[in-house]
Protein backbone atom coordinates (compact mmCIF):
# COMPACT_ATOMS: atom_id res chain seq x y z
CA UNK A 1 0.00 0.00 0.00
CA UNK A 2 1.08 3.49 -0.85
CA UNK A 3 -0.32 6.95 -0.28
CA UNK A 4 1.06 9.85 -2.38
CA UNK A 5 0.74 13.00 -0.43
CA UNK A 6 2.27 16.31 -2.16
CA UNK A 7 2.54 19.22 -0.35
CA UNK A 8 -0.88 21.38 -1.13
CA UNK A 9 -1.05 19.83 -4.78
CA UNK A 10 -3.08 16.92 -6.24
CA UNK A 11 -1.51 17.06 -9.85
CA UNK A 12 0.52 13.60 -9.38
CA UNK A 13 -2.38 11.57 -8.32
CA UNK A 14 -3.30 10.37 -11.55
CA UNK A 15 0.20 9.26 -12.62
CA UNK A 16 0.84 7.42 -9.52
CA UNK A 17 -2.43 5.83 -9.47
CA UNK A 18 -1.45 4.30 -13.04
CA UNK A 19 1.96 3.12 -11.82
CA UNK A 20 0.60 1.92 -8.25
CA UNK A 21 -1.90 -0.17 -10.90
CA UNK A 22 0.56 -1.14 -12.91
CA UNK A 23 2.97 -3.15 -10.43
CA UNK A 24 0.35 -4.29 -7.96
CA UNK A 25 0.24 -1.35 -5.14
CA UNK A 26 -2.99 -0.81 -3.53
CA UNK A 27 -3.15 2.84 -4.42
CA UNK A 28 -4.46 5.94 -1.67
CA UNK A 29 -5.17 8.96 -3.08
CA UNK A 30 -3.56 12.05 -0.63
CA UNK A 31 -2.35 15.67 -0.26
CA UNK A 32 -0.30 17.00 2.77
CA UNK A 33 -1.68 20.68 3.23
CA UNK A 34 0.15 23.51 5.28
CA UNK A 35 -1.58 25.04 7.94
CA UNK A 36 -0.52 28.13 10.93
CA UNK A 37 -1.53 26.63 14.52
CA UNK A 38 -1.32 29.17 17.14
CA UNK A 39 1.66 30.76 15.15
CA UNK A 40 3.02 27.47 14.48
CA UNK A 41 3.42 25.65 11.00
CA UNK A 42 2.18 22.05 10.90
CA UNK A 43 0.93 19.48 8.48
CA UNK A 44 -2.55 17.74 7.95
CA UNK A 45 -2.25 14.56 5.37
CA UNK A 46 -5.80 14.00 3.69
CA UNK A 47 -6.07 10.03 3.09
CA UNK A 48 -8.11 8.59 0.44
CA UNK A 49 -9.75 11.87 -0.73
CA UNK A 50 -10.97 12.66 -4.08
CA UNK A 51 -8.97 14.86 -5.90
CA UNK A 52 -11.91 16.61 -7.82
CA UNK A 53 -13.47 17.55 -4.93
CA UNK A 54 -14.25 21.71 -5.59
CA UNK A 55 -13.55 22.37 -1.93
CA UNK A 56 -10.55 20.83 -1.62
CA UNK A 57 -9.46 21.91 -5.07
CA UNK A 58 -10.58 25.81 -3.95
CA UNK A 59 -8.79 25.45 -0.95
CA UNK A 60 -5.22 23.75 -2.11
CA UNK A 61 -4.84 26.85 -4.97
CA UNK A 62 -5.73 29.35 -2.42
CA UNK A 63 -2.57 27.88 -0.60
CA UNK A 64 -0.68 27.53 -3.23
CA UNK A 65 -1.16 31.53 -5.15
CA UNK A 66 0.11 32.19 -1.07
CA UNK A 67 3.12 30.00 -2.35
CA UNK A 68 4.18 31.78 -5.13
CA UNK A 69 4.05 34.97 -3.27
CA UNK A 70 6.33 33.40 -0.40
CA UNK A 71 8.73 32.31 -2.80
CA UNK A 72 8.82 35.44 -4.71
CA UNK A 73 9.64 37.04 -1.36
CA UNK A 74 12.51 33.88 -0.21
CA UNK A 75 14.35 34.61 -3.69
CA UNK A 76 14.70 38.35 -3.16
CA UNK A 77 16.28 37.71 -0.03
CA UNK A 78 18.20 34.98 -1.00
CA UNK A 79 19.48 37.30 -4.29
CA UNK A 80 19.79 40.43 -1.43
CA UNK A 81 22.03 37.63 0.47
CA UNK A 82 24.08 36.58 -2.09
CA UNK A 83 22.93 33.72 -3.50
CA UNK A 84 21.68 34.18 -7.15
CA UNK A 85 19.28 32.67 -9.30
CA UNK A 86 17.52 30.88 -6.60
CA UNK A 87 14.25 31.25 -7.69
CA UNK A 88 14.73 29.12 -10.75
CA UNK A 89 17.03 27.35 -9.16
CA UNK A 90 14.19 25.68 -7.07
CA UNK A 91 11.49 25.66 -9.93
CA UNK A 92 14.01 23.02 -11.39
CA UNK A 93 14.32 20.88 -7.99
CA UNK A 94 9.99 21.59 -7.58
CA UNK A 95 9.55 20.28 -11.00
CA UNK A 96 5.95 22.46 -10.00
CA UNK A 97 6.04 26.18 -9.94
CA UNK A 98 3.15 26.03 -7.76
CA UNK A 99 4.58 24.15 -5.32
CA UNK A 100 7.66 25.54 -4.62
CA UNK A 101 9.30 25.63 -0.97
CA UNK A 102 11.87 25.69 1.37
CA UNK A 103 13.01 22.45 0.85
CA UNK A 104 13.42 23.61 -2.91
CA UNK A 105 15.65 26.47 -2.18
CA UNK A 106 17.68 24.45 0.59
CA UNK A 107 18.09 21.93 -2.48
CA UNK A 108 19.77 24.53 -4.67
CA UNK A 109 21.53 26.13 -2.15
CA UNK A 110 23.61 23.25 -1.14
CA UNK A 111 23.94 22.30 -5.26
CA UNK A 112 25.65 25.61 -5.32
CA UNK A 113 28.26 25.06 -2.60
CA UNK A 114 26.73 27.44 -0.13
CA UNK A 115 25.89 24.60 2.57
CA UNK A 116 26.68 21.24 2.83
CA UNK A 117 23.47 20.16 3.23
CA UNK A 118 19.75 20.56 3.35
CA UNK A 119 19.82 20.85 7.07
CA UNK A 120 22.69 23.32 6.69
CA UNK A 121 20.73 25.68 4.37
CA UNK A 122 17.69 25.64 6.86
CA UNK A 123 20.44 26.81 10.22
CA UNK A 124 22.38 29.32 8.51
CA UNK A 125 19.68 30.72 5.72
CA UNK A 126 16.11 29.41 6.10
CA UNK A 127 14.92 29.11 9.72
CA UNK A 128 13.65 32.57 11.67
CA UNK A 129 15.81 35.46 11.65
CA UNK A 130 17.79 34.09 9.00
CA UNK A 131 18.58 36.28 5.73
CA UNK A 132 15.97 33.82 3.97
CA UNK A 133 13.79 33.33 6.32
CA UNK A 134 9.53 34.75 5.32
CA UNK A 135 7.11 34.24 7.69
CA UNK A 136 3.85 33.33 5.79
CA UNK A 137 0.14 31.88 7.48
CA UNK A 138 -1.10 28.77 5.60
CA UNK A 139 -4.13 27.52 6.04
CA UNK A 140 -6.29 27.18 9.29
CA UNK A 141 -6.98 24.02 11.32
CA UNK A 142 -10.40 23.81 10.39
CA UNK A 143 -10.28 24.68 6.82
CA UNK A 144 -7.38 21.79 5.80
CA UNK A 145 -9.74 19.36 7.98
CA UNK A 146 -13.02 20.83 6.40
CA UNK A 147 -11.74 20.29 2.93
CA UNK A 148 -9.84 17.11 3.72
CA UNK A 149 -14.01 15.63 4.91
CA UNK A 150 -15.37 17.35 2.35
CA UNK A 151 -13.57 15.41 -0.14
CA UNK A 152 -14.31 11.96 1.10
CA UNK A 153 -10.83 11.86 3.13
CA UNK A 154 -9.58 11.10 6.25
CA UNK A 155 -7.47 13.89 8.22
CA UNK A 156 -4.00 12.78 9.81
CA UNK A 157 -2.12 15.00 11.85
CA UNK A 158 1.51 14.46 9.78
CA UNK A 159 4.75 14.01 12.20
CA UNK A 160 3.57 15.43 15.67
CA UNK A 161 7.11 15.19 16.75
CA UNK A 162 8.52 17.51 14.92
CA UNK A 163 6.37 20.55 15.87
CA UNK A 164 8.63 23.12 18.52
CA UNK A 165 5.42 22.50 20.73
CA UNK A 166 5.62 21.73 24.89
CA UNK A 167 3.78 18.87 25.90
CA UNK A 168 0.85 20.79 27.08
CA UNK A 169 0.36 23.04 23.91
CA UNK A 170 0.83 19.48 21.97
CA UNK A 171 -2.29 17.87 24.28
CA UNK A 172 -4.36 21.34 22.91
CA UNK A 173 -4.02 20.43 19.37
CA UNK A 174 -4.18 16.75 19.72
CA UNK A 175 -7.84 17.89 20.98
CA UNK A 176 -8.55 20.58 18.50
CA UNK A 177 -7.36 18.39 16.07
CA UNK A 178 -10.89 15.58 17.19
CA UNK A 179 -12.84 17.90 18.01
CA UNK A 180 -12.67 19.69 14.03
CA UNK A 181 -13.11 15.61 12.66
CA UNK A 182 -9.28 14.40 12.65
CA UNK A 183 -9.23 10.89 12.65
CA UNK A 184 -5.86 10.03 13.26
CA UNK A 185 -1.88 10.85 14.25
CA UNK A 186 0.92 10.07 11.97
CA UNK A 187 3.50 7.93 14.14
CA UNK A 188 7.27 8.44 13.69
CA UNK A 189 8.79 7.82 10.34
CA UNK A 190 11.78 5.66 10.90
CA UNK A 191 11.70 1.90 12.10
CA UNK A 192 14.65 3.05 14.54
CA UNK A 193 11.74 4.80 16.70
CA UNK A 194 9.89 3.35 19.09
CA UNK A 195 6.26 3.93 18.23
CA UNK A 196 4.56 3.25 21.45
CA UNK A 197 4.65 5.93 23.58
CA UNK A 198 2.74 8.13 20.17
CA UNK A 199 0.60 5.11 19.91
CA UNK A 200 -0.73 5.66 23.86
CA UNK A 201 -0.50 9.60 22.72
CA UNK A 202 -2.96 8.87 19.82
CA UNK A 203 -5.10 6.31 21.30
CA UNK A 204 -5.78 8.89 24.51
CA UNK A 205 -7.48 11.45 22.10
CA UNK A 206 -9.14 8.81 20.22
CA UNK A 207 -6.92 9.21 17.01
CA UNK A 208 -6.27 6.29 15.07
CA UNK A 209 -2.54 5.51 14.15
CA UNK A 210 -0.79 6.21 10.46
CA UNK A 211 3.18 5.62 9.48
CA UNK A 212 4.34 7.58 6.45
CA UNK A 213 8.30 7.47 5.57
CA UNK A 214 7.84 11.48 4.79
CA UNK A 215 10.08 10.26 1.77
CA UNK A 216 10.61 13.46 -0.76
CA UNK A 217 13.98 12.27 -2.77
CA UNK A 218 16.99 10.42 -2.45
CA UNK A 219 18.43 13.70 -2.30
CA UNK A 220 16.98 14.89 0.70
CA UNK A 221 17.01 13.50 4.11
CA UNK A 222 17.82 9.99 5.24
CA UNK A 223 14.34 8.18 5.17
CA UNK A 224 13.40 5.95 2.49
CA UNK A 225 10.70 5.06 0.60
CA UNK A 226 8.88 2.93 3.06
CA UNK A 227 10.42 3.11 5.76
CA UNK A 228 8.09 3.54 8.46
CA UNK A 229 7.02 2.68 12.03
CA UNK A 230 5.64 -0.69 12.63
CA UNK A 231 1.86 -0.88 14.56
CA UNK A 232 1.73 -3.57 16.95
CA UNK A 233 -1.88 -5.27 16.97
CA UNK A 234 -4.29 -3.56 19.34
CA UNK A 235 -3.77 0.16 18.37
CA UNK A 236 -6.21 1.16 15.79
CA UNK A 237 -5.34 2.28 12.44
CA UNK A 238 -5.75 4.79 9.81
CA UNK A 239 -6.37 2.21 7.28
CA UNK A 240 -8.94 0.90 8.31
CA UNK A 241 -11.27 3.46 8.33
CA UNK A 242 -10.54 4.01 4.55
CA UNK A 243 -12.69 2.87 1.47
CA UNK A 244 -11.66 0.31 -0.18
CA UNK A 245 -8.86 -1.00 1.47
CA UNK A 246 -8.01 -4.86 1.64
CA UNK A 247 -8.84 -6.36 5.06
CA UNK A 248 -5.45 -7.71 4.69
CA UNK A 249 -3.80 -4.10 4.65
Amino acid sequence: MLALTDHDDVSGLQEAQIEARATGIHFVPGVEISVTWESQGVHVLGLGIDPSSPDLRAGLRHIQLTRETRALRIAEQLDAAGISGSLDGAARHALNPATIGRGHFARYIVETGFARDVQDVFKRYLAAGKPGFVPHEWARLEDAIGWIRASGGQAVLAHPERYKLSRARLRVLFRQFGELGGTGMEIGASERMNPLPQLHLARSHGLAASVGSDFHSPAEGAADLGDTARIPAGFPVIWDLLDAVPAAA
